[in-house]
């Protein structure tokens, strides 16, 4: 498989970040960003929201036409998911989700489908992952890694769930056929 055109903008924190062997990843976490498009999740992900000057984001975007974005390189640390990040890669697929309700229980459908030109290139990604990187193994939905609940925007007595990315139109079984890399299953038990 060729290897994939990747669109190098790093953050501008990116030094900031801890640096690891990239012998040490196992995992690759997929989210979508909830956002409604790159320039926005770009946005979003270069506020600081530590105090080492860093914030959240994932190493590589996927745009609905199939671009594919670094912010981070693999070699340094990125804050997209709790307790995993040492271990782990994290792709953010560019998608509405729950976009602009999050945690409003009455909004928490997820209906935007994912482009064939996206999951072509996550496809792609992921095999040049598993080359440049032979540790790795499995791969996850934030939604796996992460199940807490909190309360909704909209009702504090209800609880909906935190993270539910990618979300239930993800093409998880064509990924799996497409990809060498095991599906860590929906487990708290699983978690490092």
């Amino acid at each position: 498989m060729p290897r994939p055109a990747i669109h190098l903008q790093p953050l501008p924190y990116v030094d900031a970040l801890a640096a690891r062997d990239p012998a040490a990843i196992d995992t690759v976490v997929l989210h979508c960003t909830e956002l409604p498009d790159l320039a926005t999740a770009r946005a979003y992900g270069e506020r600081v929201h530590y105090a080492s000057g860093t914030g959240n984001s994932g190493h590589y975007y996927i745009d609905r036409d199939g671009t594919i974005v670094e912010y981070v390189p693999v070699a340094r640390i990125a804050h997209h998911t709790r307790g995993w990040n040492p271990r782990s890669v994290g792709i953010e697929l560019v998608n509405t989700g729950r976009f602009p309700d999050w945690l409003d229980s009455r909004h928490q459908a997820m209906d935007e489908p994912y482009t064939e030109a996206q999951f072509l290139a996550l496809v792609t990604l992921l095999h040049d992952l598993r080359a440049r990187l032979p540790g790795l193994a499995q791969v996850a939905g934030h939604e796996d890694l992460d199940l807490d609940e909190v309360e909704a925007s909209d009702d504090p007595a209800l609880r909906v769930r935190r993270k539910r990315d990618p979300g239930p139109l993800f093409p998880w079984p064509a990924l799996l056929a497409a990809v060498p890399l095991r599906r860590v299953a929906a487990d708290p038990a699983a978690s490092p």
